[in-house]
């Protein structure tokens, strides 16, 4: 479609390519009204017959292309004027004036019109002429449009201000947007005269809304119906960002043709965009005549350059011509109302922003609250994150917890949802069609169909839900509906549709679109957020590592003939995970030694490592052997601590004999080292990790050498970023592995040996060690 013959003037709104079945004619091939979009607008090679046009050299004046209704208003045929200075054709007084005019300053456009007397032949005729410059074939000619001003001129440039002035003091006084727009359209229809004014308001998306209205009783009204983005396709967007106001005074008009249409020296036609009398498409014209439409006019309302809405005119008693004056202080009211709206529409994101913001500095002390969970926290009522976004349910995933509030399912599917989210490129997502744009996700999210979503460090998210939003649309026609072919003769052109019937689509699927001020809230909480995580991260580390730290043994047990040793260290940045280690002696006289690894890390990993090491220390102190305190631990894990699992290696041995038995539950095997230097891993079955675990863990029983010893190890010695697991292995193993067994390895060296400076993990080493030299009574 063309500009005017997509836009919103034609009709009831923007007459679009949308169509009746009823206009389609049988037979000829259908041609697709969006084929419209490469329509030449800019250059129609034609003006409309309520005025003159003619295109000059500068400085000489001469004229090089003339509107072939230059011999009404001159008496000088168009073929006759070409070439010729302006005054043979205008008259010398009037190319005087014009000289004048364009002596005094090159901004043209600001300066319009210049009153002239044209010398016609029946005597002087007096014309506004509108002067504006174009570029053709690398050089500038200067555009002189002239209209003849009969009849009555309520307005001139000088009190335009005067003319509008009370329309501005109502424009100030609006209160709402809604009020704004109805003044607009009541204002605008008193000022130039038109039976019907309407105003057009544009989405995202460039889909039309007819928002106010103002118009003579009888005619039917058109507010709130809606018109597709096709309507006014992107050239004609861009047309009316640069050409601010257009006119069309009498539609039955014949069109005049530019002569010559095209330069000689560069082939080019006259770009017209800057034009008052640029000819309009016939489309358009065959829209506005279906519609009864007799003249219309539209001003351009913009935001920051670009297209924001229309004020559109139509006339249906006639034709109607509007003076430049009257068009002047229009087209200065479309300006001062595109100012107030955009104040408008800022201050109502700026109350949007301010509510958000203030509900956020409600919410963070909340958050900030280490006695309480942070998911719980976040989705509770005093307040929590529905207060920052309006949303009808909410998701939080913190610190290995999910928490909801408001109207979320039951069976939605949490984890699935964390997962996209965390997949996301961006911080900040937002969907309003989720089972279009993401249907898998839409899929085990019932009831959802808009979400905005915070992505978090640590796999954390936070999920505002919206349901489906139901809602009635009225367009101008169906808008789907955009094959309309006619036949003349034997060619197939473009024809609109007769019927401008209200059409009604109820749109499904999707939620209510989520305010820009919302966003940037969400996206402001999510950097306060940062913050508050930061601070409870370092208080749940200082608790967490105070934890470990009271749980593991101050002192190792003093065995004649045995030494112990072990070492501990959180992960690089303080991060305290599930590590412990615990020597004991038992009852019976055995020595107990166990490293152990909670998944996770924090507070809540350091907690189930304090539960499990109690359990089995208390187990072992019993005097249960090795695969029973496994077997208890696990069933006590899968019973009371369903959400946490833990690696653990037991071993027990006799001091006098040096027999020993090993079990390991998910762990890294030990490390066996001999009196003459060497070290091994352990060939000792693995059972599953405690929490899930086999219920018949297998042992490993085996004899220490005097001379020799155990080295149990947790896996963030031997597996990270940097290091393989078979790899660490090996580096342990070569660590102990000593050519001079007097030489004893310094347990501190290895550990710095196998830190990795990224590693998420923490890491343990007991080393358990048999002296060569026995005590009275030990048996090698």
């Amino acid at each position: 479609m063309t500009d005017d013959a997509g836009a919103p003037p034609t009709g009831p709104g923007p007459p679009g390519d949308r169509g009746d079945l009823g206009d389609v004619v049988p037979g000829p091939p259908v041609v697709d009204l969006d084929t419209c979009a490469d329509e030449p607008i800019r250059i129609p090679g034609s003006v409309q017959p309520h005025g003159v046009l003619l295109a000059v050299s500068e400085p000489d004046l001469r004229v090089r292309h003339v509107s072939a209704n230059v011999v009404d208003l001159t008496g000088v045929a168009a073929t006759e004027a070409l070439g010729r200075p302006l005054a043979d054709v205008l008259g010398a007084e009037a190319a005087d004036v014009l000289a004048a005019h364009l002596a005094a300053g090159d901004d043209l456009r600001v300066r319009n019109p210049v009153h002239v007397r044209v010398a016609g032949p029946a005597g002087p005729v007096p014309a506004d002429a509108v002067l504006h410059r174009l570029t053709l074939g690398g050089r500038t000619l200067l555009a002189v449009e002239l209209e003849v001003a009969d009849g009555p001129r309520p307005f001139s440039f000088p009190n335009t201000y005067q003319a509008v002035r009370g329309a501005l003091e109502r424009f100030n006084h609006a209160a709402t947007l809604e009020d704004l727009y109805d003044a607009a359209a009541q204002e605008v229809r008193a000022l130039t005269g038109f039976d019907r004014v309407m105003v057009y308001r544009f989405d995202a998306d460039h889909n039309g809304e007819v928002v106010a209205e103002a118009r003579r009783a009888d005619l039917n009204a058109f507010l709130g119906l809606h018109y597709p983005a096709s309507d006014i396709p992107p050239q004609a967007r861009a047309l009316y960002e640069t050409n601010w106001i257009r006119t069309i005074p009498d539609v039955a008009y014949a069109p005049v043709p530019i002569v010559p249409p095209f330069d000689a020296g560069s082939g080019e036609p006259l770009d017209l965009t800057l034009s008052v009398l640029r000819s309009v498409s016939p489309v358009h014209l065959e829209y506005l005549t279906n519609m009864g439409v007799h003249a219309s006019m539209s001003i351009s309302l913009l935001h920051d350059g670009r297209l924001w809405g229309l004020v559109a005119c139509h006339h249906y008693a006639g034709p109607h011509p509007v003076p430049f004056g009257t068009r002047a202080a229009a087209e200065f009211l479309g300006s001062v109302l595109s100012l107030r709206l955009v104040a408008r529409a800022h201050d109502r994101e700026l109350e949007r922003e301010l509510e958000a913001q203030a509900a956020i500095a409600q919410v963070l002390p909340v958050a900030r609250d280490h006695d309480r969970a942070l998911a719980q926290a976040l989705t509770g009522d005093d307040p929590g994150l529905l207060s920052v976004v309006p949303a009808h349910g909410l998701v939080v995933v913190a610190d290995g917890q999910s928490a909801t509030a408001g109207d979320v399912a039951r069976d939605l599917d949490v984890d699935a949802l964390r997962a996209w989210v965390l997949a996301r490129p961006d911080a900040v997502t937002t969907r309003t069609a989720l089972a279009d744009s993401d249907p898998e996700l839409a899929a085990v999210l019932p009831d959802v169909a808009g979400l905005l979503a915070l992505r978090l460090p640590d796999d954390q998210v936070v999920v505002w839900l919206r349901h489906e939003h139901v809602r009635d649309i009225y367009w101008g026609g169906d808008p789907q509906n955009k094959a309309i072919a006619r036949r003349e003769g034997d060619h197939v052109r473009l024809s609109p549709r007769k019927s401008f019937d209200r059409w009604r689509e109820v749109v499904r699927g999707r939620s209510e679109p989520w305010a820009a001020a919302h966003v940037r809230a969400a996206a402001d909480l999510r950097s306060r957020l940062l913050e508050v995580i930061i601070l409870r991260n370092r208080w749940q580390m200082a608790a967490a590592h105070a934890v470990q730290l009271s749980l593991l043994p101050r002192d190792m047990p003093r065995v004649p003939g045995w030494q112990m040793h072990a070492r501990y260290a959180p992960a690089a940045g303080g991060r305290v995970g599930g590590d412990w280690y615990d020597a004991l002696e038992l009852p019976d006289g055995r020595l107990a030694a166990v490293v152990g690894d909670v998944v996770g890390h924090g507070l809540g990993a350091a907690a189930a490592m304090g539960q499990l090491r109690n359990a089995l220390r208390a187990y072992l102190l019993r005097g249960a052997e090795v695969q029973d305190a496994l077997r208890d631990v696990d069933a006590l894990a899968r019973r009371t601590m369903p959400d946490d699992m833990a690696t653990v290696v037991v071993v027990t041995v006799d001091p006098a004999t040096g027999q020993a038995c090993v079990g390991a539950a998910g762990h890294p095997r030990p490390l066996l080292l001999d009196a003459a230097g060497g070290a091994v891993l352990l060939d000792v079955p693995v059972d599953r990790p405690v929490g899930i675990g086999s219920g018949a863990p297998r042992v490993a029983h085996l004899h220490v050498e005097p001379g020799g010893g155990l080295v149990l190890y947790s896996d963030g010695l031997v597996d990270s970023r940097s290091t393989a697991l078979v790899d660490g292995i090996e580096r342990l193993v070569a660590a102990f592995d000593r050519p001079d067994p007097t030489v004893p390895v310094d347990i501190d060296e290895v550990m710095a040996q196998c830190q990795d400076p990224d590693s998420k993990d923490d890491m343990t080493l007991l080393l358990l060690c048999r002296d060569l030299d026995l005590p009275p009574g030990a048996a090698a």
